[in-house]
């Protein structure tokens, strides 16, 4: 019903993924010059789609701007709470009270201010590495170092490295654990065993526990996202960040929701608010069109981006066999090792952008830790410009390692 192939040109948009690549990917201005066009990148970085945004979604944005006023506007009555909460009742089993829930322009603000209020003078926060590079920002935005428990990667895939994770959390400066669930980039969705081991964890030495959840909806056909909100449903101190930007390609609106049940702390996080409680009156309309009415396009999507993980799956199986890759239980987002493809290239996003004119993310610098030799490779998008990628990706390859 929905047609995932289509190209769409987003040129002359203002769009960070054709515009932004330079200060985000290489930290550098124009000046900075490449063997190909802008124009002529495939681009597979930066994490939002390519394709359409969901019809009904557009039709409710259409709807509020027919009512032609676009004034101070807040959250009065309980339409989107119930369209958010009754998707999370019905997808994950999950509900929480309508007092909990507040809003942010998005869940990275949200964890700035997370973090200054948490985390005082002296204190620190432990996150998982290789980690969402927004999770380090937070902490330099506030001046707060981090603490780093670096997952596993064994042949059964991405696991907790619990000792670590309780060695690092019972340092008494320790305040808080930072969680991805799924977990960006790796793309594992936690189990419920677990969960369990982790919010163990933090019982016992009473942190704050941030979920950052926004890729839940995200998952490969016939899999479970499980909120912590579940695993721990009386704990006071959990923060859970979720919104339905990433899943249904809205970023740019930006709105999320930030569900906070410890009273004191919501207070705290209300009264911070940088732009006073108001919202943008179109992202309302299209989250709740998105709650209501886009679970029949996100079932398509999601079979549609299954499609291009078989096919990125059996490409490197057979043109890049040494490049170590596991399908992710989620996410659009694609975890390749390619330590053993290119074993003396350093800078693999600066290799990728000059040599096959595919821009894509990796590496430690951008993944904070434990990412060495890792690309990221964003696949929402048509399946025909995956291809092109891929075999520029493959064909620069085998051309570096034959002049080697």
């Amino acid at each position: 019903m929905y047609n995932f192939d289509e190209i769409i040109d987003r040129r002359n948009t203002n769009a960070l993924n054709t515009d932004g690549f330079r200060g985000y990917i290489f930290h550098a201005g124009p000046e900075k010059v490449f063997p190909f066009k802008d124009e002529e990148f495939v681009r597979m970085w930066v994490a939002d789609m390519e394709f359409a945004c969901a019809p009904a979604i557009c039709d409710a944005i259409k709807a509020r701007v027919d009512k032609r006023i676009f004034g101070y506007t807040m959250m009065f009555d309980d339409a989107y709470y119930n369209a958010f909460n009754g998707w999370c009742r019905k997808r994950y089993g999950w509900s929480f009270k309508k007092e909990e829930l507040c809003f942010s322009p998005g869940i990275i603000p949200a964890l700035y201010q997370i973090v200054e209020d948490l985390i005082g003078e002296g204190e620190t926060f432990v996150i998982t590495t290789p980690s969402y590079g927004y999770f380090l920002h937070a902490a330099e935005y506030n001046d707060v170092p981090i603490v780093c428990s670096d997952l596993i990667l064994s042949d059964e895939g991405w696991k907790i490295d619990f000792e670590d994770l309780e060695r690092k959390c019972a340092d008494p400066k320790v305040k808080m654990l930072l969680w991805c669930n799924p977990h960006n980039p790796t793309g594992r969705i936690w189990t419920e065993e677990e969960l369990r081991k982790v919010a163990e964890i933090v019982e016992k030495y009473d942190l704050w526990l941030v979920s950052d959840e926004i890729h839940c909806d995200l998952i490969r056909e016939g899999l479970c996202h499980i909120p912590f909100g579940k695993i721990l449903p009386d704990y006071d101190k959990l923060i859970t960040c979720m919104s339905a930007s990433k899943t249904f390609n809205m970023a740019g609106l930006m709105f999320s929701d930030i569900i906070i049940r410890n009273k004191e702390e919501r207070e705290h996080f209300v009264s911070r608010d940088k732009i006073a409680g108001m919202l943008n009156p179109l992202s309302i309309a299209a989250h709740q069109a998105a709650y209501e009415h886009g679970a029949e396009w996100l079932d398509e999507l999601k079979a549609y981006l299954d499609g291009n993980f078989r096919y990125l799956d059996e490409f490197l199986k057979t043109r890049l066999p040494e490049a170590r890759f596991t399908i992710p239980e989620a996410t659009y987002l694609a975890w390749v090792d390619l330590s053993k493809c290119l074993p003396d290239v350093d800078d693999l996003p600066g290799f990728f952008a000059n040599e096959a004119g595919v821009l894509l993310e990796g590496g430690n610098s951008l993944f904070v830790g434990n990412a060495e030799g890792f690309v990221r490779l964003n696949l929402a998008m048509p399946r025909s410009i995956i291809e092109t990628g891929m075999e520029r990706i493959a064909d620069s390859i085998e051309k570096h390692r034959a002049n080697a």
